[in-house]
């Protein structure tokens, strides 16, 4: 079974809910062409035919339902909870789904994780970077990950689209060069906060082949003991106990390096749609067959490693 484990959706009611109740960046998905419209569904599966893609995960980050105000928050995740649930029913082939958690609210986040996963059948949850501000090291999140890791369930993590918080990364940046940036400082909030080992039950996937990781691990094992000495194990220890998708842009080199650095046994296909559609969606295919890796990773990176990591194998 071919799994896209990064892909995404969003139905014009759901954008207009977020925008609704306060977040005036979520009408900018709308032109994307991943809403519901039976046209916008039809294109979607003719493309993941064509690309010989059999099953797609669907998340809602980066226009997840994050607020301050916990009961926005709430009305939000679980309106696209039961959006996304009602998707998996109506094309129970095509989609399964990661939860949307109303974030940063610890509590009502532990019980919509709960509802989407044992009600609703979900596959676990997606998060972004960074939520309002805090980083996935905040203490406020530690219950969500202890009840993954109870569950054995996955974390999906996706950029926010804020730049890292940084005032250099402009709109002009934002997804270019910000995207694999907030990759890059999230997963190492996490491997410094010691994340993939108190949890090692929790799936944890990081898209855009680690962001920078690949690149700069050996550097960070050097610098990290005496930058960061409570780093509970070597980062590159950390770094083999996370998967990462395998959206690359059709770029071999980095697909290469993402897969000797970190391990080809921890990439599992994504595609980043609609980010990437048409010929970009079937390249993300077509460019891990294509990259002169062994014949045996090429084949678990499309067809079995996600199946095992989803627990899709007895579906």
């Amino acid at each position: 079974m071919r799994v896209d484990v990064h892909a995404h959706l969003w139905s014009q009611a759901y954008l207009d809910l977020l925008t609704r109740l306060g977040n005036d960046r979520a009408a900018e998905q709308g032109r994307l062409g991943a809403g519901t419209t039976e046209a916008e569904l039809d294109a979607r599966f003719e493309q993941m035919t064509t690309a010989g893609v059999d099953l797609q995960v669907l998340s809602t980050t980066p226009a997840p339902p994050h607020f301050e105000n916990e009961s926005a928050a709430v009305e939000a995740a679980r309106f696209v909870n039961d959006e996304y649930a009602r998707l998996v029913q109506e094309h129970p082939g095509r989609f399964k789904a990661f939860a949307s958690l109303p974030l940063p609210h610890t509590d009502a986040a532990l019980a919509e994780l709960g509802r989407a996963v044992d009600e609703l059948g979900f596959l676990g949850v997606a998060i972004t970077t960074s939520v309002l501000g805090r980083t996935l090291a905040d203490p406020a999140f530690l219950p969500v990950y202890e009840e993954l890791d109870r569950r054995g369930s996955v974390l999906f993590v996706h950029p926010a689209g804020v730049g890292a918080a940084s005032p250099l990364i402009g709109p002009e940046l934002t997804w270019q060069i910000g995207a694999p940036i907030e990759d890059t400082v999230a997963v190492m909030h996490l491997i410094v906060a010691g994340i993939p080992s108190r949890f090692p039950r929790m799936k944890i996937v990081l898209p855009h082949l680690g962001g920078a990781l690949p690149m700069l691990l050996p550097r960070i094992d050097r610098q990290n003991p005496w930058e960061a000495p409570e780093t509970p194990e070597l980062p590159s220890l950390a770094a083999r106990r996370i998967f990462y998708d395998t959206v690359g842009h059709n770029h071999i080199p980095a697909l290469r390096l993402a897969a000797e650095t970190l391990g080809a046994d921890r990439l599992v296909l994504g595609s980043d749609f609609p980010y990437q559609k048409g010929d970009g969606f079937t390249e993300a295919v077509t460019y891990v067959q294509r990259s002169g890796l062994p014949e045996n990773d090429v084949t678990n990176i499309l067809d079995r490693t996600a199946v095992d990591l989803l627990g899709l194998g007895t579906d």
